[in-house]
């Protein structure tokens, strides 16, 4: 998994999904900004909103068929309360087995990246527990829906980019 280089970030405008972010006043720490442990519940929200527009709209929640292999975060800046954050995601790499999401938090108004994470998911068979081929229908949803063939339901995201 290639490193996370701050020096050269991608813009929000590079990903086509992006959904804002709810900053309660219990998530900020002593210091005035955002806990980093809020930053992985962001990621969370980003990738379930995500997986939702590439299968449109038809999550079985109840059943897991991915798990996380490896999360790789990089804090570039401090969020704080009442900034307008979005979460951006986009797949980055689709293996046999796996998939590679790349995430960023960002103020939706200035563009300004406040962090970055590469997620490693593995497909999973909940029934066996062992890997598995990632499904044909999400291989199918993420391609169309990251070369633009495919937006998701406005119902499914605050705004439908």
């Amino acid at each position: 998994m290639p490193h996370i280089d701050p020096e050269n970030l991608p813009r929000p405008e590079d990903f086509r999904h992006r959904v804002e972010a709810q900053i309660r006043f219990n998530d900020i720490d002593i210091l005035g900004h955002l806990n980093n442990t809020v930053y992985f519940s962001f990621y969370d929200t980003g990738k379930a909103y995500y997986l939702e527009a590439v299968n449109g709209g038809k999550m079985n929640w109840q059943r897991v068929e991915s798990v996380i292999a490896n999360v790789d975060c990089s804090f570039i800046n401090s969020i704080y309360f009442g900034e307008p954050i979005e979460i951006c995601t986009r797949c980055e790499r689709l293996g046999s087995k796996s998939l590679t999401l790349l995430q960023m938090l960002s103020n939706k108004e200035t563009g300004q990246v406040k962090s970055i994470c590469r997620t490693v998911m593995v497909a999973f068979d909940p029934d066996t527990h062992t890997t598995t081929e990632v499904p044909e229908k999400w291989r199918k949803g993420i391609t169309l829906y990251e070369e633009g063939l495919i937006n998701p339901s406005p119902t499914l995201l605050k705004e439908n980019l």
